[in-house]
């Protein structure tokens, strides 16, 4: 596998659903606090040299404090619509830090570490792919957990369903494909999409000369405009993972986040 890859986390402090999310606290296994941004920057420096991590902000709250824990800032405009329209920012800053580009979202602290590796050994052995990016297959408590956010307006976390050949057909923020209430097996047709993408620098230079796309203003989604406008995602699929790798969008959220820290016996 190529190893020559760079870890970017966007960050923003004026999320509409959660404002202020990247600096919310959340308690390890030991019961020590720390910001939703430390945590991701932990999970991200479990999987690459700490040299080739950095958070992408635009916001001196966020800034500060990653200098505080001892991580890399790369300062990008507030015009920034998403995360890939960050880590396009990011690497214009920097440079060519790496021929692979992970965007490791930050409100997903939970993600495995091998699902990182497994992107970009993928994006690396498929040349007609712009971008890699993972699905899990539901385990039955993370289906309710989706359903359950989905039956009270709440968004729990992404979808995606994608073809034999792995391309990615669809990402929605409600639970797709349907699958009747009946079906006791309707987990395991759900697949969860993490918000880690593994990009070349040449596709997020194409992405952010491309205006947003109808489907991702709806959505919400911005890997929506690389489908869009035909853009082939390799989507790589993982079975149901040993912990429920639940983001952080809501503040509900954070209970069912701290407990697999506890789980995991984690910090």
């Amino acid at each position: 596998m190529n190893n020559d890859f760079a870890i970017l986390i966007p960050a923003r402090h004026a999320s509409q659903r959660f404002p202020g999310k990247p600096l919310a606290p959340l308690r390890g296994a030991d019961g020590t606090a720390r910001p939703l941004i430390e945590r991701s920057w932990m999970a991200a420096c479990a999987i690459a040299d700490r040299a080739k991590v950095w958070v992408a902000t635009d916001d001196d709250r966020i800034a500060d404090t990653v200098h505080g824990f001892g991580g890399q800032v790369v300062m990008t405009p507030a015009a920034c619509r998403n995360g890939t329209e960050r880590c396009a920012a990011a690497i214009d800053s920097l440079g060519p830090v790496a021929p692979i580009v992970v965007n490791l979202q930050g409100d997903a602290p939970l993600t495995p570490d091998f699902v990182v590796r497994d992107l970009v050994a993928a994006l690396a052995a498929d040349a007609e792919a712009v971008m890699t990016t993972p699905a899990v297959r539901c385990s039955p408590s993370l289906y309710a957990h989706l359903v359950g956010d989905q039956a009270v307006g709440r968004v729990g976390g992404t979808t995606v369903v994608f073809n034999a050949q792995r391309r990615a057909l669809y990402f929605s923020k409600r639970v797709v494909p349907h699958v009747a209430p009946e079906r006791p097996d309707g987990h395991a047709h759900v697949h969860l999409h993490l918000g880690v993408y593994a990009y070349r620098p040449a596709a997020l230079a194409a992405y952010v000369a491309t205006p947003p796309s109808p489907l991702e203003e709806l959505e919400g989604l911005e890997q929506l405009r690389f489908l869009e406008t035909g853009q082939p995602i390799r989507v790589v699929e993982f079975a149901p993972l040993d912990w429920d790798c639940i983001e952080l969008n809501n503040p509900q959220d954070i209970p069912a986040i701290e407990a697999v820290l506890r789980q995991r016996g984690i910090r």
